[in-house]
């Protein structure tokens, strides 16, 4: 048994985001948080392709899945790590749990809409909301924490609004894709950062699926009843991959919970990009889905939001003043 707890040590470090990543020489903790974080949002903009080789599930069925099977995970996961006692202490402080309860009810709404958007042929209105979403968090900040705005922030949200008119008379429609998964999102984090730290990313999904649980079963009956579920109709292999959905829901979160550790915001807010640009070069190159001349400028003027957004964030890092430096061993972070 002893070769278990060897195992078992680093995977909790791991998830903690505590301890070396392996025996060998230790790699700075900030390229290790830069990895993992590659590894997170890299894993998040490929995402469309796993929806699309589910078929012929339908969003609501994939959704379904990926509560429950990301439950499953999660407890073989806890029970190996032998880390029930974070998710026990969170389920009986009514604040967390209660929380908890809410996000779990926005990122329900966001998966369905993202699973939605790309099993549908619209992955790049999907990709247009993680786009703005930096810009809705800002919004949110004024109307919801009554936060200040510097210029560049203003401007970077009247480029978003002017990108959403854009988009809509290109589209015909509001882009009602985009926006629900931008403020899904935006609340989501909101709710888990109104959490912090006290609960980590594992404990945290654990909790989230098992409110979604009920509900997610309940859809499995009725999609059965109907004849419309695909989990036990389509073969092993339609099976394994949708069980899948656990472990590709699971793992980006921890990569995410390592880099957040090891890295500064400004770092995180940078790599958060990567995944929406996946997502548009996925739509674009791999699915063909169009890209007419109106959506050019609105995603344009969206992507001048955000680097004005970015040069605010650089601005206002640079002008905090530094701690005193402090002599730390070289594998400190």
């Amino acid at each position: 048994m002893q070769g278990n707890k060897g195992l078992a040590q680093p995977v909790a470090d791991l998830v903690s985001g505590t301890g070396a990543v392996s025996g060998r020489q230790p790699r700075s903790e900030n390229s290790v948080g830069i990895l993992f974080g590659i590894g997170a949002y890299g894993l998040w903009g490929l995402l469309p392709l796993y929806f699309l080789i589910l078929a012929p599930a339908g969003p609501i069925e994939i959704v379904a899945n990926r509560v429950l099977w990301s439950l499953i995970f999660c407890a073989l996961l806890l029970t190996a790590l032998r880390s029930w006692r974070p998710v026990l202490t969170a389920l009986r402080t009514p604040q967390i749990s209660g929380t908890l309860a809410v996000a779990a009810l926005l990122i329900a709404v966001n998966w369905f809409v993202y699973t939605y958007g790309v099993t549908s042929g619209q992955a790049i209105e999907a990709s247009l909301g993680y786009f703005i979403n930096p810009i809705v968090s800002v919004l949110l900040g004024v109307f919801v924490l009554r936060e200040k705005l510097r210029p560049l922030q203003w401007t970077a949200i009247g480029m978003g609004v002017l990108a959403v008119v854009v988009l809509a008379i290109g589209y015909g429609s509001v882009p009602w894709i985009a926006l629900t998964l931008a403020f899904s999102f935006g609340l989501y984090g909101f709710m888990k950062k109104r959490v912090g730290s006290r609960v980590d990313a594992v404990s945290s999904l654990s909790i989230e699926t098992l409110v979604l649980t009920p509900i997610a079963a309940g859809v499995m009956l009725w999609l059965a009843s109907r004849g419309e579920a695909t989990l036990l109709t389509e073969g092993a292999g339609h099976l394994w991959i949708m069980a899948a959905s656990g472990v590709i829901t699971a793992v980006p979160l921890i990569f995410f919970g390592a880099a957040a550790r090891r890295l500064p915001l400004t770092t995180i807010g940078l790599l958060q990009y990567l995944a929406p640009v996946l997502q548009f070069l996925l739509a674009l190159l791999v699915l063909h889905e169009e890209m007419p001349f109106e959506r050019w400028v609105g995603f344009s003027l969206v992507w001048v939001g955000l680097i004005l957004l970015t040069i605010d964030m650089l601005r206002t890092v640079r002008r905090q003043p530094r701690p005193a430096r402090v002599p730390e061993p070289a594998t400190a972070s």
